[in-house]
C-alpha cells in the first residue's frame, strides 16, 4: 500500500471513529444528560489534542456545540466553541472559507447578551487575521456582519461591515437602519460615516460602491447626482477627486462644504486621514489634537457661510 492510500486509509478510519463517539455522544444528550456529555466532549478533545488530531477535534467541538445549540445549552455550546478556537490557535490551522462560515455559524447561535459571545468573537478575529496584525479575516467580518444585521444590531453590524469588502451589503443595511431608526434629515449623514471611514482604510472601492447602492436604493434620497443634500453632493466630488489625488482640488471641496461638514465633529478628523492617504497632506507634528485625527484639518483655511451650489463650473475643477 503506497504512502497516499494509507493516509487515506487511516483518515477514513478516523472519521469513523469520530461518528462512532459523537453517536454515543448525541444519545447521552438526547436523554437530557447535558453535564456528562459535555465532560466527555471535554475529555475527546484534550485526548484528541493530545495525539495531534486536530481535524478531529475541531469536527467533535464544531458538531457538539451545534447540539448542545440545537438543546438551547448555550453555557455547553460556549464551551465548546471555545474549544474548536483553542484548536485553531494551537494547530496552526490555516485559514479558509468553511472554517470561517463554522466560526460564524457558533457565533450566530450564541446568546447576544452573553459574555461568551465576545470573549469568542474576539479570540476568531484573532485567529482569523493569521498572525498578520490585521484586524481579522475580511470574509469572517462580513459574516458577522450580516448576523448582526438580521439581530438589527446596526451599529455592530456596520462596524464589520466596515473591515469586509462588502459594500453593497453595507449599503442595504445603512438603508434599513436609517429607515428604522434615523430622522429624515440624517438621510446623508448614515452613508457619509461609512464613505469617509472607507477611505481612512484605503478601501476606495467599498467607499464608491456604499454610496452609489446607497443613494440609489435610499427610498428618501432623489435621484442623482446632482443630490438635493449638499453633503451627498460632497462625497461625490470627493470620491471623484480621491482618484485625481489633487491636493488642491481637495482643500477647494473642503473649505466649499464647511457648512455640511460641520454637521458632525468626526468628519474633519476622517478628511484629515484622508489628506494624508490620497492628497500627500502631511501627517501633523502637533499632539494638541484630540481624538483620532484632530479637531481641526490644517488645509482648511476658509470658512464659508452658505452652502455652495453644484454648477458646471465646480463639476469641471474637480474632474479635470
Amino acid at each position: 500500500m503506497s504512502e497516499q492510500e494509507s493516509l487515506k486509509s487511516s483518515s477514513v478510519r478516523n472519521r469513523g471513529g469520530v461518528q462512532r463517539v459523537e453517536g454515543k455522544l448525541r444519545a447521552s444528550v438526547e436523554r437530557g444528560d447535558y453535564y456528562e456529555a459535555h465532560q466527555m466532549y471535554r475529555t475527546l478533545f484534550f485526548r484528541y489534542m493530545s495525539q495531534a488530531k486536530h481535524a478531529e477535534a475541531r469536527e467533535l467541538m464544531y458538531n457538539g456545540a451545534l447540539l448542545f445549540f440545537s438543546y438551547n445549552q448555550q453555557n455547553s455550546a460556549a464551551d465548546l466553541s471555545m474549544l474548536e478556537l483553542e484548536s485553531l490557535e494551537k494547530s496552526g490551522a490555516k485559514v479558509d472559507d468553511e472554517t470561517l462560515e463554522h466560526l460564524a455559524k457558533l457565533f450566530s447561535l450564541m446568546d447576544p447578551n452573553s459574555p461568551e459571545r465576545v470573549a469568542f468573537v474576539s479570540r476568531a478575529i484573532k485567529w482569523s487575521s493569521g498572525g498578520s496584525g490585521k484586524l481579522g479575516h475580511p470574509k469572517l467580518h462580513q459574516l458577522l456582519a450580516l448576523t448582526l444585521w438580521k439581530e438589527q444590531n446596526y451599529s455592530e453590524s456596520r462596524y464589520h461591515f466596515l473591515h469586509s469588502s462588502d459594500g453593497e451589503g453595507c449599503a442595504q443595511m445603512l438603508v434599513e437602519y436609517s429607515s428604522a431608526r434615523g430622522f429624515h434629515g440624517e438621510v446623508d449623514m448614515f452613508v457619509a460615516q461609512a464613505v469617509l471611514q472607507f477611505l481612512c482604510l484605503k478601501n476606495k472601492t467599498s467607499a464608491l460602491v456604499v454610496f452609489t447602492t446607497y443613494t440609489q436604493k435610499h427610498p428618501s434620497i432623489e435621484k442623482g447626482p446632482p443630490y438635493v443634500q449638499p453633503l451627498l453632493n460632497f462625497l461625490w466630488f470627493l470620491l471623484l477627486a480621491v482618484d485625481g489625488g489633487k491636493l488642491t482640488v481637495f482643500t477647494v471641496l473642503c473649505e466649499q462644504y464647511q457648512p455640511s461638514l460641520k454637521r458632525d465633529p468626526m468628519y474633519n478628523e476622517y478628511l484629515d486621514r484622508i489628506g494624508q492617504l490620497f492628497f500627500g497632506v502631511p501627517p501633523k507634528q502637533s499632539s494638541s489634537y484630540g481624538g483620532l485625527l484632530g479637531k481641526k484639518p490644517r488645509y482648511l483655511s476658509v470658512f464659508v457661510t452658505q452652502v455652495p451650489q453644484v454648477d458646471n463650473q465646480l463639476i469641471e475643477f474637480v474632474v479635470a
